[in-house]
């Protein structure tokens, strides 16, 4: 009998988490790998996991706006949306400047509730 394909999903995904889990063990510091297993986690709902890697990507390339702005997407995951745009503003003021995906990044969905967010987005594209 088939399985569901649900489970077949979480499955896979959870292969591919053990798989960068192990890069990871092998090299600490393996950035693709990093952004990857926490790109998986947060597929997995996984978000304390996901925005510990993300802490880890910040402080390997403090200059990254991406991983700037993937921390940003996992504090407002974890509802801590202070923090959240606090950080978004720091992957801004860095470059980030996919606000297409932004304003449609399910991530950000509680982000896009508050007017914050476009006063952020408006001094952003004033300061250019």
């Amino acid at each position: 009998m088939e399985r569901p394909k649900r489970s077949r999903t979480k499955d896979l995904l959870d292969f591919e988490i053990a798989f960068y889990e192990r890069l990871l063990c092998e090299d600490p510091d393996f950035i693709d790998a990093l952004r990857a297993v926490g790109e998986a986690y947060t597929r997995r709902g996984w978000h304390e996991k996901a925005f510990a890697v993300d802490q880890r990507l910040t402080r390997l390339r403090p200059e990254d706006s991406f991983a700037w702005y993937n921390a940003a997407c996992s504090l407002a995951l974890l509802n801590r949306l202070d923090e959240a745009f606090e950080t978004l503003a720091h992957a801004l003021a860095l470059g980030y400047d996919d606000f297409e995906y932004l304003l449609k990044d399910p991530d950000l969905s509680v982000l896009r509730r508050s007017p914050k967010l476009r006063q952020l987005l408006e001094q952003r594209l004033a300061s250019q």
